[in-house]
């Protein structure tokens, strides 16, 4: 490592590697082991060594007649995240913003990210009596609060499994759910009703609920949340939480590109 001008510290190594997939681009589609080592000005040796790590990794493919190098897969996968959590951001953004005015309460925006729940947006009101410490881009097991639920009730069930078998149900408070077969089959509950209701499982006193926002395929791709304080809703409140956290899931979702003829009842 070495200080830049600014101050901070960067490693060489990745420094290097960085150019290499810099050197790529709409003209240079594929280069040679030579043309990077004249581009980059380093020694062919210490391009290839870095060219192989970031083959490994998927970040480069190698053409075996041509032996020519060009970007690989991993970057269009990465570029796809990217890409749908800004677009994401952007529509579900002032129906966010609206579900938190309309209910006074605390509204999350999340997703499934390397086998976690991220925080990819969050509105807070002025005068909210309580404060979450789940941050945008704090992130959580898989199966976190009444987000975690939405996100893993739409998956096949092997992928269920394996999530958990990565990230077993740990008791948090008294109210967790620590049995596989209970939670898979509140998963089949939740996808079955639409929104997921969470009790106490997460946070003591903390209720909250949980809606999917589906892409243009009809895949969920993130969900929406409310949580609150248990106390300070009422059955008839609670309602009203699931009626307009669905509503707002929906609207984002058509907003995306979804669509469905018959839209399902939300049952209450």
């Amino acid at each position: 490592m070495r200080a830049s001008r600014g101050g901070t510290f960067y490693n060489r190594s990745l420094e290097r590697a960085l150019q290499i997939l810099s050197a790529f681009n709409t003209e240079r589609q594929s280069l040679g082991l030579g043309q990077l080592s004249d581009i980059l000005k380093l020694s062919r040796p210490t391009v290839f060594r870095l060219c192989s790590t970031l083959q490994e990794y998927g970040f480069l493919i190698q053409d075996q007649e041509s032996k020519r190098y060009s970007l690989g897969i991993r970057l269009l996968e990465l570029g796809s995240i990217v890409l749908n959590s800004f677009s994401l951001r952007a529509i579900a953004s002032p129906h966010l913003s609206r579900l938190q005015m309309n209910l006074g309460k605390t509204i999350f925006l999340g997703i499934h990210e390397h086998d976690e729940l991220l925080y990819i947006d969050k509105r807070e009101g002025p005068e909210s009596r309580i404060t979450f410490t789940a941050n945008i881009g704090a992130r959580r097991r898989p199966y976190w609060g009444m987000l975690g639920p939405v996100l893993m009730a739409y998956l096949p069930d092997e992928e269920i499994e394996r999530l958990l078998e990565k990230s077993p149900l740990i008791p948090v408070t008294k109210k967790s759910i620590t049995q596989k077969d209970k939670f898979i089959k509140w998963l089949h509950q939740v996808g079955d009703q639409g929104f997921a209701i969470d009790v106490e499982t997460t946070l003591e006193g903390i209720t909250g609920v949980g809606a999917p926002i589906r892409g243009f395929s009809g895949k969920v791709v993130a969900a929406v949340g409310a949580a609150f304080i248990s106390t300070s809703v009422d059955s008839r409140g609670l309602k009203r939480v699931v009626k307009e956290t669905t509503a707002t899931a929906l609207t984002i979702s058509r907003e995306l590109g979804y669509s469905e003829q018959t839209e399902r009842p939300i049952p209450l």
